[in-house]
């Protein structure tokens, strides 16, 4: 469970024929950091298949681990004997998130009610990005912070003897403030209250009451979410947690199919929880080929196999209230849009300006390289496709040390006229560490590029 960081490694792809197989991608990245979480915080032994090996996701078990939870891993499984709500100890050095902000903000929640200090630190992306929409409820409940510049890393957190349970109204759509929050609820007497007008992904609380919290959920006329966590209560350990696939890394295989002539492709064990299928929906829309087979429950959430086939798009507009449930997937939507007929506006993206880079401008830079009309707004982003895919490509993308950005980028390489160059694909291994592997089992072309 070490992190690590490595010299650039630029990587190109290009056009090489249709798509065709048989594929699984790793385990979604949400619930593998979770897992950890609430697998090392509850009595009693976790059992989980199916883990996402990320670096994101092993710096979380890594931390779990510093402050006592028993983590090995056991052939294709993770077991892991937890300390028992209440009963985290305080870290001797500091934690290294390297560059994952979910599992940072995460445990910031998980830790900040406990009355010791624990210091965060992180690579040179993750210190740049905010994290005051976390601190800001730690603080209203008696959490001490500590930073060196305003609410960035590296920082430390210093809980009270007792914390404070608040009522919480979430000011925008992050599924990372509201899982802070109730994590912070779990060492905190009485009721902690999150009100969230936009339901984002639900994770956290379809897995604490799997792993025996006492949580409820309330949704008004209008949408509104009410989730109330009585804390301190008993967690227990799950004897057989299975991780469902990501849809996050699924979307690059799948727009990769739509895109490239000729493909059909299966993608196995994909995660279908409405608050994550926004891509697809916005995809069917675009008149893609995507036919969910064998659904199925897993790990308490809903899966199915992806069967994507080439298929003509169009452009759509994606209103901004999808934002929410497709957060991560705008720059390979964007990707998509770059094929299709027509305009594709996409709106409510301030969101994207604040991920491992500006992913908004980051996504626009792309686009300009390789030859995409487009327009860039504060918070939205116009594409006009070319279906043939006729002058696209050739160019080299920057790309921040961003993994989505990478990963987008190399898919339309697959289908676009000239190759295109990302600048490095090493932080790919941070959430998606198959991608070239399964991309080239499918029969895409990826090949090392000059700097």
């Amino acid at each position: 469970m070490t992190g690590h960081s490595a010299a650039p490694r630029p990587l190109q792809s290009r056009r090489a024929g249709a798509l065709a197989g048989r594929v699984r991608v790793p385990g979604d990245k949400s619930i593998s950091h979770r897992a950890f979480l609430f697998g090392g915080l509850a009595s009693g032994r976790t059992r989980v298949t199916g883990l996402l090996e990320g670096e994101d996701v092993i710096a979380t078990g890594r931390a779990m681990r510093q402050m006592g939870a028993r983590i090995e891993r056991e052939g294709e499984a993770w077991i892991i004997d937890g300390v028992g709500n209440g009963a985290l100890l305080e870290p001797e050095g500091v934690l290294d998130f390297g560059n994952a902000g979910t599992g940072s903000r995460l445990t910031m929640g998980l830790v900040g009610p406990y009355d010791f200090t624990t210091t965060f630190v992180g690579d040179a992306s993750l210190s740049r990005r905010p994290m005051g929409r976390v601190l800001d409820p730690l603080r209203q409940m008696g959490v001490q912070v500590l930073a060196r510049s305003k609410d960035r890393l590296p920082l430390s957190l210093h809980g009270p003897r007792v914390s404070a349970p608040i009522e919480y109204r979430v000011p925008m759509a992050s599924a990372q403030v509201k899982s802070a929050v109730l994590l912070a609820g779990l060492n905190t007497p009485g009721v902690t209250t999150v009100i969230e007008p936009i339901m984002t992904r639900d994770h956290t609380e379809r897995m604490l009451e799997g792993f025996g919290a006492e949580v409820s959920v309330d949704t008004d006329a209008s949408g509104v979410r009410t989730i109330r966590l009585t804390g301190q209560g008993e967690l227990k350990g799950v004897p057989d947690f299975v991780v469902p696939g990501d849809p996050s890394s699924a979307a690059f295989l799948v727009v990769a199919a739509l895109l490239v002539p000729g493909s059909d492709i299966v993608v196995e064990n994909a995660l279908m929880n409405p608050t994550r299928t926004g891509l697809i929906e916005t995809l069917r829309e675009m008149g893609a080929s995507i036919e969910a087979v064998n659904p199925r429950l897993s790990g308490g959430e809903e899966v199915a196999d992806l069967h994507v086939r080439h298929s003509a798009l169009r452009g759509v507009t994606v209103p901004p209230e999808r934002a929410p449930s497709m957060i991560d997937e705008y720059p390979v939507l964007a990707v998509a849009a770059a094929f299709a007929e027509g305009d594709t506006l996409m709106q409510g993206l301030e969101e994207l300006r604040v991920k491992e880079s500006d992913r908004l401008a980051a996504v626009a830079a792309g686009l300009a390289a390789n030859g995409v009309q487009h327009e860039e707004g504060e918070d939205w982003l116009r594409v006009t496709g070319r279906p043939d895919g006729s002058g696209l490509g050739g160019g080299r993308v920057e790309t921040h040390l961003d993994h989505r950005i990478a990963m987008s980028f190399l898919v339309m390489g697959l289908a676009s006229e000239k190759p295109v160059r990302v600048d490095d694909a090493t932080m790919i291994a941070t959430s998606f560490p198959e991608f070239e592997g399964l991309v080239e089992t499918l029969g895409g072309k990826l090949e090392a590029a000059n700097r």
